[in-house]
């Protein structure tokens, strides 16, 4: 299932649209589901970081890091992959470790770790109220709005 929600996000984005439409749903709309949502979201920074493009630039491309270890050689340690090894994506509910390891601490899959999160956001979650301007410009439209439609 994350699969399909990948490319159905992923295939329009790269489109240049600027919506991804289903985040939470199931069964083609007709289910929703909070943990889902929450996935989704993950899915959905995953797309924003992939069409957002790559940087290229001599940071960027390391060529005198490439020419000072040589071919065949180990990148891991050097400094420079060190500094940009988290500027890749870096998923809060999809596991990339090995099986073993992630066997070790406790198989937990996306989902279940997604329904944990969702439970933590409705239990603890408190929203930053908007600032008064904000909510001033939302009543004028609304107010405008009844009036247009007469109510």
């Amino acid at each position: 299932m994350g699969h399909e929600k990948t490319l159905t996000g992923l295939i329009p984005a790269l489109a240049g649209a600027n919506l991804i439409y289903g985040p939470g749903m199931l069964e083609s709309g007709l289910t929703f589901d909070f943990a889902q949502l929450v996935l989704d979201n993950e899915f959905v920074r995953m797309i924003k970081h992939t069409i957002g493009g790559f940087v290229v630039d001599d940071e960027s491309l390391a060529v005198e890091v490439i020419k000072a270890v040589g071919p065949a050689r180990d990148f891991l340690t050097e400094p420079h992959t060190l500094k940009h090894l988290r500027t890749h994506s870096q998923p809060e509910f999809i596991d990339r470790n090995r099986m073993e390891k992630w066997k070790a601490a406790g198989a937990t899959d996306s989902y279940t770790k997604a329904a944990e999160k969702t439970r933590d956001i409705l239990q603890n979650h408190q929203p930053q109220p908007l600032p008064d301007k904000v909510l001033a410009d939302i009543q004028a439209i609304i107010t405008d709005t009844e009036g247009e439609l007469g109510l």
